[in-house]
């Protein structure tokens, strides 16, 4: 057998499409799944999106395009990050890209040398850590598990080494919801202030904010890390468009240029004609996008009710995004069909295998003894889903 790299043989793949994939294999062989696990709602994509996509195609807008994007879109972006936090980057700050996910990889590649450290507050996205350690980098981990699923200013600045480069920052959190709030954001940008760290701003998830919880952009709060905050986001969560993969990213003039190179060798350009769908959706979608939270908001009511009502779990109301992060502890080391559930692998596998519902182990995002659940579901597969669960928790013996 030929001798794979061992950064390849060292990745881990991402836990979320795992489970997704054996869902689907499942259902495919007729099984009744409900799927809690992918971050996709499960909407269509706005009709603006879509019309802007046909015109794009008749009128034969089909070819390369510039590799950080098409001007109009990259305006739109910029006017909403004005219009939205006050922010001023010019359309040549902004890069388009294939999804969200390949402008943090971009951003990384751009800022990471071999043996540097970047700082992770878990839980934690699945794939910042493995995107660090691509580039040979060091993920260094700040539990906020104990701290409210916040990160604790304290904890934040003991973290910091000399070989410590920047942060990574994901509020509303994936996977647990929290949102951070303005003395936590204060007090993270004075700590890359006074050690002179970069920051990438992960706020995908910010259109979807729910009860008395406000999103606040850091660089909003502080002007002075406006210099040196990558701000990722795109259209797939809020606009609910996964599939036609568009994020962007707004960076530092001195960093911008570097990202899009980068972005150049590896993609070209994000497709040609998502990026006019991501256009129609940035200048005529706001009504869905405020219809679609809306019910983001009902159905994380749903779920939360519910879960209350279980034995054996707790979990933090999610105030953002539209996760559930659900403390399975209380359940580990019981019986399930005379098997023990030795960890939360074991409890999700043991739930898809029974009762058809797949979650994600939460020590895919560095917490162990969690499982994510997903509402980004019909309230009739929410109530069904949980229905199973609360019988699969009553069946074990602790």
């Amino acid at each position: 057998m030929m001798k794979t790299s061992v950064r390849a043989s060292r990745m881990e793949p991402s836990a979320t499409l795992a489970v997704v994939n054996k869902a689907k294999a499942l259902k495919y062989e007729g099984k009744p799944v409900i799927s809690f696990g992918a971050g996709e709602p499960d909407f269509d994509s706005p009709a603006a999106a879509a019309s802007c996509a046909e015109s794009a195609i008749k009128e034969g807008k089909t070819h390369y395009t510039q590799s950080n994007g098409i001007l109009e879109l990259r305006e739109a972006v910029a006017s909403y990050y004005s219009d939205r936090f006050g922010l001023d980057y010019p359309a040549d700050q902004v890069i388009i890209g294939p999804g969200a996910k390949p402008l943090i990889y971009g951003s990384l590649a751009s800022l990471v040398d071999p043996e540097d450290e970047v700082l992770v507050f878990s839980p934690a996205w699945v794939s910042y850590v493995e995107q660090i350690r691509l580039l040979d980098g060091r993920a260094s981990i700040v539990d906020t598990v104990t701290t409210g699923n916040v990160p604790l200013a304290s904890k934040v600045a003991e973290a910091v080494t000399p070989r410590t480069v920047g942060m990574l920052i994901n509020t509303p959190n994936n996977p647990t919801g929290a949102v951070y709030g303005e003395e936590t954001l204060r007090e993270i940008a004075e700590i890359a202030l006074e050690h002179d760290l970069w920051i990438i701003n992960d706020e995908i998830y910010e259109r979807l904010v729910y009860g008395n919880s406000t999103h606040l952009n850091i660089a909003t709060l502080v002007p002075e890390v406006a210099d040196r905050t990558i701000q990722i986001n795109g259209v797939s969560k809020a606009f609910a468009m996964t599939g036609w993969r568009i994020g962007y990213a707004l960076a530092p003039k001195w960093l911008s240029p570097k990202i899009g190179a980068i972005q150049g060798h590896l993609t070209s350009n994000a497709c040609t004609i998502a990026q006019w769908a991501s256009l129609g959706a940035l200048k005529g979608a706001e009504e869905d996008v405020v219809r679609m939270r809306d019910e983001f908001a009902r159905r994380r009511a749903i779920i939360t009710d519910l879960l209350k009502e279980m034995p054996l779990v707790s979990f933090s109301e999610p105030q953002g995004a539209f996760y559930v992060f659900l403390n399975v502890a209380g359940a580990l080391g019981g019986l399930f069909n005379g098997k023990k559930l030795e960890d939360d692998a074991t409890f999700c596998e043991a739930l898809l295998e029974t009762e058809y519902v797949a979650a994600v182990p939460g020590t895919a995002f560095l917490a162990p003894g969690h499982i994510r659940l997903s509402y980004a579901n019909s309230e009739a597969e929410i109530r069904e889903g949980m229905a199973r669960l609360k019988r699969f928790l009553g069946s074990i013996e602790v």
